[in-house]
């Protein structure tokens, strides 16, 4: 198996060159109900000798970062994230071979606008050994973010497996764009984003748990056309996750059975326990602060909470539709999401917990700390 080193800025500008010249941006089949876009061209199966950057696109950031939407009106993302393999940690001492997309777990964060259009490319390499701690000076955000997450350590590894991509922000024929492909293919697909809010995507290939729990999830952001009534100081994307691992010799390794007992060894905020407790959030007094909370499961609730403060707005699922008011606590099942806001009251720490305190002793805990201005 040949070791592929991440940051091929020019392979990574070409590709974004052919998506440009060959993608279906307009079929005959496209419909429009209510000004939701629905009828996407049949998704593409094929094989190609790529082997830049497993991860592309200008909206694509790694937790908690959130990229800003710099354009006016919509636009159409050409977006890539490759299946691969790596060895991650999740606490301290704790490692296992995980999936991924793109080196990750979670996956990176794709931020768009509702009705911007997303052609996504993703191929199977997880029978390549990709490395991805050398980006190029133009890869993606989120590569030059996961160089600065000292937590997950990812180093390559191989694990053949059909593998496949389920965005629950996209409203297409589940046949075709979610279907497997097998190491060494490539499928193209696109779809529309019609609704804002919080989403998960995931790998939807049988087992699905098992896919889920082996790290193939992430988070989609889709801000509404109009935006928000309120302005943001600061905003974060935060994805609650469970892992089921058990000690073998030296190493960790999936416990299939656990996670059928909804019995998880670790849950974490953005596939860490020490991710948001050693480099917590940070923010001002008076500060308003919008939080985009997901829970990936697979199995558990979060029973999301900041010890100190009180969500001033909630937008559930992120949808300006279903908006809360005065919340100490909002209860996401798996795969909910929710725009949360609050206004830092004072200077201090504020920790950031599931409220179901057997998840937050097994790791779903944080921080953001509120300091004076310098």
């Amino acid at each position: 198996m040949k070791s592929v080193v991440l940051g091929a800025g020019v392979a990574s500008a070409l590709w974004l060159a052919g998506c440009s010249q060959t993608a279906s941006v307009s079929p005959a089949e496209e419909f429009v109900v209510d000004g939701r876009v629905y009828g996407m061209p049949e998704a593409e199966v094929y094989r190609e000798d790529y082997q830049g950057d497993a991860v592309v696109g200008e909206y694509v950031t790694a937790s908690p970062h959130l990229a800003k939407l710099d354009y006016e009106g919509n636009k159409t993302h050409h977006v890539r994230m490759d299946t691969v393999a790596q060895k991650v940690e999740v606490a301290p001492g704790v490692s296992y071979n995980a999936w991924t997309y793109g080196g990750s777990v979670p996956g990176p964060v794709l931020h768009v606008r509702e009705g911007d259009r997303v052609i996504f490319t993703m191929k199977n390499r997880s029978d390549e050994a990709v490395v991805v701690t050398s980006p190029a000076k133009d890869a993606a955000p989120f590569y030059r973010q996961l160089a600065d997450n000292p937590y997950q350590k990812p180093g390559s590894a191989i694990s053949p497996m059909p593998h496949s991509m389920d965005f629950h922000s996209g409203t297409v024929a589940a046949d075709d764009k979610w279907r497997s492909i097998s190491p060494g293919e490539t499928i193209r697909f696109e779809w529309v984003a019609n609704y804002p809010g919080v989403y998960m995507y995931h790998c939807g290939t049988s087992s699905v748990l098992m896919h889920t729990a082996m790290g193939q999830y992430g988070a989609v952001v889709v801000s509404p056309k109009e935006g928000y009534p309120t302005e943001a100081d600061h905003e974060y994307v935060i994805t609650q996750s469970e892992f089921y691992l058990q000690k073998m010799g030296e190493s960790y390794i999936y416990d299939h059975q656990a996670a059928m007992a909804n019995n998880p060894s670790h849950v974490t905020f953005n596939g860490h326990v020490s991710a948001l407790m050693d480099q917590p959030l940070k923010a001002s007094k008076g500060d308003r602060v919008r939080l985009h909370v997901l829970n990936a499961g697979p199995n558990g609730t979060s029973s999301f909470h900041v010890i100190g403060a009180i969500f001033d707005r909630v937008w559930y699922e992120g949808n300006l539709e279903n908006e809360w008011r005065g919340m100490q606590t909002v209860l996401l099942g798996a795969s909910n999401g929710a725009v949360m806001e609050f206004i830092v009251p004072e200077d201090g720490l504020y920790k950031l917990v599931d409220h179901e305190f057997h998840d937050a002793e097994r790791g779903a805990a944080g921080a953001l700390i509120a300091a004076p201005v310098q």
